[in-house]
C-alpha cells in the first residue's frame, strides 16, 4: 500500500488523517519522518483525535513519550533528543517495540535517530515541506 498526496491545509491533512486511521489496530507500529516543522506532531494530533482519545496532544521532545487513552492506548515517541538505539535502550523503549507484548499504537517521531531499535514497522509517514502552508503526504507499508 501506498498513498500520496499534496495537502494544501490543515483540513485536508486532517481528512487524511482520519480515513488511515480507518485501518490502524493494535499491535501496530508506524514511524513519522519529516524535517523541523513539517508537521509530524500535527498529523499525531488528527490521528489521536481519530483514535478516540480527548487527551491534549503536546511533542514529547522533552518528555520522550507521551500517552494517548483512546479506543486502545496510543503511544506517541519522539526519539528527536537521543542520538542512538543504546540511548533508547537505557530508557526501556525496547518493550514497546516487542509486538507480542504491544497493547495499542506506537507513533514514532524521528525513528532515525535510533535506528535498529525497532525491529517491525507496519507504516512509514513522510511529511515534506513544500511551503508555510503545503505539504507532500506519503504513507507506505512498512518492512
Amino acid at each position: 500500500m501506498r498513498i500520496q498526496m499534496v495537502s494544501r491545509n490543515l483540513e485536508q491533512t486532517d481528512a487524511l488523517a482520519k480515513t488511515f486511521t480507518k485501518i490502524i489496530r493494535p499491535p501496530m507500529i508506524i514511524l513519522l519522518n519529516g524535517d523541523l516543522g513539517s508537521g509530524k506532531t500535527t498529523f499525531v494530533k488528527s490521528l489521536v483525535k481519530y483514535l478516540g482519545s480527548n487527551d491534549e496532544v503536546t511533542s514529547p521532545t522533552f518528555t520522550l513519550l507521551n500517552t494517548y487513552n483512546g479506543n486502545f492506548p496510543i503511544y506517541h515517541f519522539d526519539m528527536y533528543r537521543l542520538s542512538s538505539m543504546e540511548e533508547a535502550l537505557a530508557v526501556g523503549f525496547e518493550e514497546y517495540f516487542d509486538k507480542s507484548r504491544l497493547d495499542g499504537v506506537c507513533l514514532v517521531e524521528w525513528a532515525e535517530n535510533v535506528e535498529g531499535l525497532i525491529p517491525e514497522v507496519d507504516f512509514v509517514i513522510t511529511i515534506d515541506k513544500i511551503n508555510d502552508r503545503t505539504r507532500k503526504i506519503t504513507i507506505k507499508q512498512g518492512n
